[in-house]
């Protein structure tokens, strides 16, 4: 089995180098996006030293990420000098689920998304209640909402992307159709 193995990434290692390579490259491009020790404004001028370097490259590869980071460039370090006090911290933003526009068009993604879309109306005052509390919520800040249900038409449209969703499926959907059946011949006439 070793044998396999070794001649196995034999075969490879001419690919396996070339990745590596663009590992590097993107290990760079993503220390240009953390927030740390540097400052705001030398992100982004190393960000376009990047683009600078990668766009002489005739490699396929090397010329999209050119395409994909001069894509997300004009409002990826947006604010600098004018918004010190708040970072454009990634993971602060996946902490609180928010909305995330400029990750969704770093990842080319124009539409909300059904998740903001279908449930978005109760979980909205959620995603923006640490801007407006001074501090760590409490048992009794969130004792008040104990009782709070889900609107009905939210509970309606989360049924029907799970309708959606069986149909779709071809597993689902013959079950799906004998449900639907089952109850269409359940219902009384009018």
């Amino acid at each position: 089995m070793a044998g396999c193995i070794d001649r196995g990434l034999d075969a490879v290692q001419a690919e396996q180098e070339e990745i590596r390579e663009y590992v590097k490259d993107i290990e760079k491009i993503a220390a240009t996006l953390k927030p740390g020790e540097e400052d705001c404004a030398d992100r982004p001028k190393k960000f376009k030293e990047l683009i600078e370097e990668f766009k002489p490259a005739e490699d396929p590869i090397r010329q999209h990420m050119v395409q994909v980071m001069m894509s997300f460039l004009a409002g990826l370090f947006v604010g600098a000098g004018k918004f010190e006090e708040i970072k454009d911290n990634l993971d602060l933003e996946r902490w609180f689920r928010l909305p995330k526009s400029h990750e969704r068009r770093i990842h080319g993604h124009r539409h909300a998304g059904v998740r903001i879309v279908q449930e978005g109306a109760t979980m909205v005052h959620a995603w923006d209640a640490h801007a407006a509390h001074p501090g760590p919520f409490t048992a009794d800040d969130l004792s008040a909402y104990r009782t709070a249900r889900e609107p009905p038409c939210q509970k309606q449209a989360l049924n029907r992307r799970k309708v959606m969703r069986k149909a779709r499926s071809k597993k689902q959907r013959p079950i799906l159709l004998a449900e639907l059946e089952r109850r269409y011949r359940e219902t009384p006439n009018f």
